[in-house]
């Protein structure tokens, strides 16, 4: 039976649309009306490689057999969604039409799977040891997430690598890493049955007789999506530097010692929330992988265009790692970084405009 699943964010969002669509589900992409009216007039491209290719493949939506269209956030009928996905960047939920949206999927209790960086704070609150705790100064509007049910929120995480070609139009996404969206369980097992129909459905798709990459697993462990949290404060933040935004290989191979010591410590954190090492990705692992990452994270090249405000994982761990007993210097030292970054903006663009 086909699913109609809502994402909201049709950027990154489109590689898992992309997915459902190949698996026969429908997929509506929630972006602004410029994106919306290309999407609905041309279709998404993903490019992806297969395995054992030497070229990306491109895989329009118009060729799939799952229904694509785009709308505005204040478009969205929400009667006709099995699923919500959330695939924006965490400031993004603060404008104004967003946080409307989000208002009503909250009231309609539907399910929410993220694929963020950033976890939604519902979703933090289903881990125990982070119920109660003071996480908020680590969100651009903490606000966003009031209203919603922690046990419809899960987190996926979003290891698979792609960017949109600065030359290219806003439906074009290249994969540079087809890894899979880990996803944590849903509490209640009428909305888990959804995830693992979905899952089975995208790992069924063949292209050409071939395997797709980048599957969705679904986890019963609150903590597999937390393995990313170490790969984002040993590589993505560390792309951001005092000076120019240096590329993930380098942040985390210019001093392989240094960043084996963070990348572990995250980890201790999260074994400490409660997380099993089963549920985590070993370092060196995740050291091979960032060979291939020759640019600079997202959020480093977020801040080097300007950007106001970006995730702010870093920040997150450093709040949750003082308030178990486990601070880390090198944590407190990017966090530092990223601040003096975001803050440098604001200063000369606050000179600029005297």
């Amino acid at each position: 039976m086909a699913r109609n699943i809502l994402i909201l964010g049709a950027s990154y969002g489109s590689l898992l649309g992309t997915k459902l669509l190949m698996a026969g589900h429908n997929v509506t992409l929630v972006c602004r009306k410029k994106t919306a009216e290309l999407i609905n007039r041309e279709g998404t491209e993903v490019r992806i490689k297969l395995r054992d290719e030497p070229t990306h493949r491109s895989i329009f939506s118009r060729d799939l057999p799952g229904k694509l269209d785009a709308a505005t956030p204040d478009s969205v009928d929400l009667s006709r969604y099995d699923l919500v996905g959330l695939a924006m960047q965490e400031p993004q939920y603060t404008n104004h039409t967003i946080r409307v949206l989000m208002v009503k999927i909250a009231e309609a209790k539907l399910p929410c799977l993220s694929i963020m960086n950033m976890p939604p704070l519902p979703y933090l609150k289903r881990i125990p040891a982070l119920a109660d705790s003071d996480l908020e100064e680590a969100y651009t509007n903490a606000q966003v997430w009031e209203r919603f049910t922690p046990g419809l929120v899960t987190l996926c995480s979003p290891d698979p690598q792609a960017f949109r070609p600065p030359e290219e139009g806003a439906n074009v996404l290249h994969v540079g890493l087809p890894t899979n969206f880990k996803a944590a369980a849903f509490e209640d097992e009428k909305h888990n049955a959804l995830l693992r129909e979905l899952e089975r459905d995208i790992d069924a798709v063949r292209l050409d007789g071939q395997d797709v990459p980048v599957k969705l697993k679904v986890f019963d462990s609150l903590f597999v999506p937390l393995a990313k949290w170490s790969m984002l404060l040993t590589g993505n933040y560390r792309c951001i530097t005092r000076g120019e935004p240096q590329a993930i290989r380098d942040a985390v191979h210019g001093n392989l010692a240094l960043s084996k010591s963070i990348y572990e410590h995250v980890d201790a954190i999260a074994r400490k929330l409660g997380a099993d090492p089963s549920d985590q990705v070993p370092f060196e692992k995740y050291a091979k992988a960032a060979e291939s990452l020759l640019k600079p994270s997202s959020a480093a090249r977020a801040v080097a265009a300007g950007a106001p405000f970006i995730e702010r994982v870093d920040l997150l761990v450093k709040l949750i790692a003082q308030q178990i007993g486990m601070p880390s210097a090198e944590i407190d030292q990017t966090v530092q970084t990223v601040d003096f970054k975001l803050n440098e903006k604001i200063v000369l663009g606050g000179s600029t405009a005297q």
